[in-house]
């Protein structure tokens, strides 16, 4: 099969003033070196103004679980698509397609702290910079289709308090 969907080699850039990276490990932060291979990031089109973003070099998914917290995913599930919105002209913001507030419907945002923290995606404000990214893209490609994952079951036993881990993704800011 040919791979049909076109998307792009990117860095995400966030008005924090820190690249959005993906280390090897699957922990998501920010960085300051813009020449990073931990920064690019596929972003592959999966519906209308949706997308996966999958690190380049670790080839996992960025998701987003029932509260708030980032992890990143060997599976593509719908917890991996994020809404792609541009925030008065400039910045490009990115929310979770399946979570949102549920008394005030607000979406979720994937965001940086001023230190280069992911935050939890509740706590982000689409008008802070937190929210803010400028793409910074370096090359369009071709992708297959992700293949779309049931989110798991299980997750709904909050037996582990906190530690956001499914579908084998990684807990974020874990310090191991």
């Amino acid at each position: 099969k040919n791979p049909q969907l076109k998307g792009i080699v990117t860095r995400l850039f966030s008005q924090q003033g820190f690249y959005l990276q993906m280390q090897p490990d699957g922990s998501i932060d920010g960085s300051k070196d813009e020449n990073s291979d931990y920064t690019l990031f596929n972003l592959i089109p999966v519906g209308l103004r949706v997308v996966a973003i999958q690190g380049v070099k670790a080839g996992l998914y960025i998701g987003m679980n029932g509260e708030g917290f980032l992890y990143s995913s060997e599976m593509f599930t719908p917890e991996c698509k994020f809404k792609e919105s541009v925030f008065e002209n400039y910045y490009v913001i990115y929310s979770s397609t399946v979570y949102r507030q549920q008394e005030s419907g607000r979406a979720w945002f994937l965001g940086l702290t001023k230190e280069g923290q992911v935050m939890k995606g509740n706590r982000v404000k689409k008008t802070k910079p937190s929210s803010h990214f400028v793409p910074r893209p370096i090359e369009v490609c071709m992708y297959r289709e992700p293949s779309l994952h049931e989110i798991e079951e299980k997750q709904r036993s909050r037996k582990s308090s906190g530690t956001p881990t499914m579908n084998g993704g990684k807990a974020v800011n874990q310090n191991s």
